[in-house]
């Protein structure tokens, strides 16, 4: 019963909305590299492959990350869902293709709570650094 209410319910700020992923609350748990916001902020992925093979790579990138459930997968919009490994705590992780662009536009935000303690942050630069080793961003 307590795992089920540190999930949450699943905010509807989620999403692309006019071409860019909703900006974070006030909270500083979640990033985004569509926000203005300097806590909240964080670079997207800069392609170094063809945006059709970046994506997919992503995609197998997430699919392999522990306690990470895809929700959604399109051709440009990827939302999935990411446990804490104690307490159950849902974070919901959206990257954004942007193929015109040359980028992934990447959001991670917790559901409940104030502080993640720089989890969010940290999943975003982990994949990152999954994806460099790859060759797959910059």
């Amino acid at each position: 019963m307590c795992l089920m209410s540190c999930a949450g319910n699943q905010s509807g700020n989620l999403g692309v909305t006019a071409a860019t992923l909703s900006s974070c609350h006030a909270s500083p748990n979640c990033v985004c590299s569509d926000c203005d916001s300097t806590k909240h902020q964080i670079d997207p992925f800069i392609l170094a492959v063809p945006a059709l093979q970046a994506w997919q790579a992503v995609h197998e990138q997430i699919t392999a990350l522990s306690r990470t459930r895809i929700i959604s997968f399109s051709d440009h919009y990827l939302h999935a869902e990411c446990r804490s490994a104690v307490f159950g705590f849902v974070d919901d992780l959206e990257l954004h293709l942007r193929p015109e662009e040359g980028i992934i536009a990447v959001r991670s935000a917790a559901r409940l709570g104030y502080y993640d303690f720089g989890v969010n942050r940290k999943r975003i630069e982990t994949l990152r650094s999954a994806l460099r080793q790859e060759g797959v961003v910059r």
